[in-house]
């Protein structure tokens, strides 16, 4: 079968980019709410790097992103 593929549309506007953080690395009053976790999960988006939403969880940051018609890419 050979089918042309235009790629996806709106595809780079739409992630973004899902890494971990230390907890000891975010400010204090971020330590505070951080409830005694080590490390905890960044939504960045791609075009600029901002920081989005930091999240307890891997899971919860991939479906923050899902609910928000984003796309979910893990950074290492």
């Amino acid at each position: 079968m050979d089918v042309k593929f235009e790629g996806f549309p709106e595809g780079g506007a739409r992630i973004v980019y899902v890494r971990p953080v230390k907890v000891a690395d975010l400010p204090a009053e971020v330590q505070a709410h951080a409830g005694g976790l080590q490390t905890i999960y960044a939504l960045h988006d791609a075009a600029g790097g901002d920081r989005l939403a930091l999240v307890k969880d891997r899971a919860l940051a991939f479906a923050l992103a899902r609910q928000n018609d984003l796309a979910p890419v893990n950074v290492h």
